[in-house]
């Protein structure tokens, strides 16, 4: 007995996407005459693609009711997976013409708002000028929540803090950038430029609540060089930690974009950290759950061209991974 092809499949699922949007079309609708309004077709055509549908599985995908029609056990079963079926295939359909187009479509970038500061109005003014075709939808969070968007393909892109040596395979990394300590106008302790770790010792602080990155990069090297952290303010907003320095006898770590125009302003002082730094990458990563389309490709390459021009304005530096 001659084996079955790998293509052949008993039910012709994939040859016959037309009878599964109409199966789709009668489940959300309840109504062979709706379904057939809805798809610009007519009444008798779908009934003749369901009765087809119904004789290739099997078993009966509705329930006649007096009021139209309703998903029976087996449709109730397969309907979200077929539905899900047509969306993929929707998407590939829209992907492939898409290649041989500009790029077109919105795009959605999740980032922390200590970054969408920094990037937003630049990206936003090279994607309006080079793909007009092209929407940028902005999401803010913390770094929990950006990671959670990604993770359920709610963002096309994702750009993240990550601390360490090294930054996760599947991420590319845009740059790294040292941390700084904030205080007020005319303050003595960061008027030098530079301030040592230990300098933070019982220093009255305003930081982010754990669990945050940054925290818990700060409480780790503080544990090991036996210094004390005394927040005297716990805040994961950024606006209410840049405004407190420069109106109360606090002071706060940040990366130097995060306050890049206070500190051009001279409203805030920053004094980077040393002995030991602490340094953070940032990296960007695309949602796994579908491939990346032509325009989510375009916004990516200026989203890494935009970070190489803000490191030679001396925003962040261009390292640990990340091309020169």
């Amino acid at each position: 007995m001659q084996p079955a092809k790998a293509t052949e499949l008993d039910i012709d699922l994939l040859a016959h996407l037309g009878r599964w949007r109409a199966f789709v079309a009668i489940g959300e609708l309840g109504s062979v005459t709706r379904a057939a309004l809805f798809l610009d077709s007519n009444q008798s055509l779908l009934s003749r693609q369901l009765n087809a549908l119904e004789r290739d599985c099997g078993g009966r995908l509705f329930d006649r009711t007096g009021r139209g029609v309703q998903l029976s056990e087996l449709g109730e079963r397969i309907f979200p997976r077929i539905k899900a079926l047509l969306a993929e295939a929707s998407q590939l359909e829209q992907d492939i013409r898409s290649e041989g187009r500009e790029p077109a479509g919105r795009v959605t970038v999740g980032m922390l708002p200590s970054i969408s500061q920094a990037l937003t109005l630049r990206l936003y003014a090279e994607v309006s000028q080079r793909w007009p075709a092209v929407s940028l939808k902005i999401l803010e969070g913390s770094g929990g929540q950006v990671e959670e968007w990604l993770a359920d393909a709610r963002v096309d892109i994702a750009i993240l803090y990550r601390y360490g040596a090294s930054v996760p395979e599947q991420e590319q990394a845009l740059a790294t950038v040292d941390s700084y300590l904030v205080g007020g106008r005319g303050d003595a302790l960061t008027a030098p430029g530079t301030v040592r770790f230990a300098d933070l010792d019982r220093l009255p602080l305003i930081l982010p609540s754990a669990p945050n990155g940054l925290r818990t990069a700060l409480d780790a090297i503080a544990r090991q060089r036996h210094i004390a952290l005394a927040p005297a303010i716990e805040a994961d907003s950024l606006p209410l930690q840049k405004a407190l320095p420069g109106r109360e006898a606090v002071y706060t770590v940040l990366p130097i974009h995060a306050v890049w125009d206070e500190v051009a302003a001279g409203t805030l002082q920053a004094a980077r950290i040393v002995d030991p730094a602490l340094q953070r990458s940032i990296v960007m990563a695309t949602a796994r759950a579908k491939g990346p389309s032509r325009a989510v490709k375009a916004i990516a390459a200026q989203i890494d061209a935009t970070f190489h021009d803000l490191a030679r304005a001396g925003m962040w530096h261009r390292g640990r991974g990340a091309p020169a």
